[in-house]
């Protein structure tokens, strides 16, 4: 059964940090691309990052540049998003996402509120 864990969410006051996590589990997941995605309330799902399977490519929305990294570990089967100076507009629930020639799975999401 695929599943994608994600964890690491809550409440983090404006300039802080957050660590999200993604464990992968029920398929190969050294194959796929992995992304991070949020939405924002009232707004559409939006692309934060990717990252290859080898993890050597990396890119990133325009908005997170220079705050967020994205990293996996294939050995843990794990993709990261390091959050750093956080801005209120980061509030979103979080998603990870495998995808690999058309196929793609979603985790469930996890919560990030920016907020004094």
């Amino acid at each position: 059964q695929v599943q994608l864990v994600e964890s690491g969410g809550g409440l983090v006051q404006p300039g802080g940090s957050l660590r999200l996590s993604c464990a992968a589990s029920g398929f190969a997941f050294y194959y796929y691309a992995m992304s991070w995605y949020r939405q924002g309330p009232g707004q559409a799902r939006e692309l934060v990052a990717t990252i290859s399977s080898d993890g050597a490519s990396t890119k990133y929305a325009v908005a997170v540049k220079g705050r967020f990294t994205i990293s996996r570990d294939n050995a843990e089967n794990t993709v990261y998003l390091e959050m750093k100076s956080l801005k209120t507009e980061d509030t979103a629930v979080y998603y990870c996402k495998a995808t690999r020639a058309g196929l793609y799975y979603w985790g469930q999401g996890t919560q990030v509120t920016v907020s004094a």
